[in-house]
C-alpha cells in the first residue's frame, strides 16, 4: 500500500485511525444527504470502523492537512467470477471538507484511489453517487467514470 501519501498543498492521505471517527462522522453529515442520515452517536460508526479496519479489502482513507481532517474516502477490492474472475474496486464515501471543495482534493483523492486499484491489479473502478449530486456526476464524468450501469437499492432496515 502507497500510504501516507503526499497529495499536494500539505495534505498527506493516509489510513483513518479510530481516533479520526468524529471528524469522519462531521464530513459525512456535512453533505446535503449525509446531514439527514449522519451524526449522532459514534457507537454505530465505532462498530463499522472496526470491521472496516479488520477486513484486508477494505481500506478507509483520511486527507489530513496540518492534523486536521480534510477529506476521506473508502476503497473496497472486491472479487468476482465476471469479466474472467477480474477484480473490481468500489469507492465508496468520497467527502471532502466544505473549505477544501474546488481546490483539486477530490481530484487527488480519486487519483490516488485509481492508482491504488491498478496497483491491487483491479480490472476497473466503480462508484454509486445518489441521483440528486448533480455535481459529483459532473466531477466523476471529468475524472473519466461513465454512467454505464442504472444502480437499484432496497432498504432492508425497518
Amino acid at each position: 500500500m502507497t500510504l501516507p501519501c503526499d497529495l499536494a498543498d500539505g495534505v498527506v492521505l493516509r489510513r483513518a485511525r479510530a481516533a479520526d471517527l468524529p471528524a469522519l462522522v462531521r464530513l459525512l453529515a456535512d453533505d446535503q444527504l449525509g446531514v439527514e442520515r449522519d451524526g449522532g452517536d459514534l457507537a454505530p460508526y465505532r462498530r463499522a470502523f472496526a470491521a472496516i479496519d479488520a477486513d484486508p479489502s477494505q481500506l478507509l482513507v483520511v486527507a489530513e492537512a496540518d492534523g486536521v481532517v480534510v477529506g476521506t474516502l473508502q476503497l473496497t477490492t472486491i472479487p468476482g467470477l465476471a469479466r474472467r474472475g477480474a477484480l473490481r474496486a468500489q469507492v465508496e464515501a468520497v467527502r471532502v471538507a466544505a473549505a477544501r471543495r474546488g481546490r483539486g482534493l477530490g481530484r487527488a483523492m480519486m487519483g490516488w484511489a485509481i492508482e491504488e486499484a491498478r496497483r491491487r491489479g483491479c480490472a476497473l473502478v466503480q462508484l454509486t453517487t445518489d441521483k440528486r449530486r448533480a455535481d459529483a456526476h459532473r466531477f466523476y464524468a471529468r475524472l473519466g467514470f461513465v454512467a454505464s450501469h442504472e444502480g437499484m437499492k432496497l432498504s432492508v432496515r425497518g
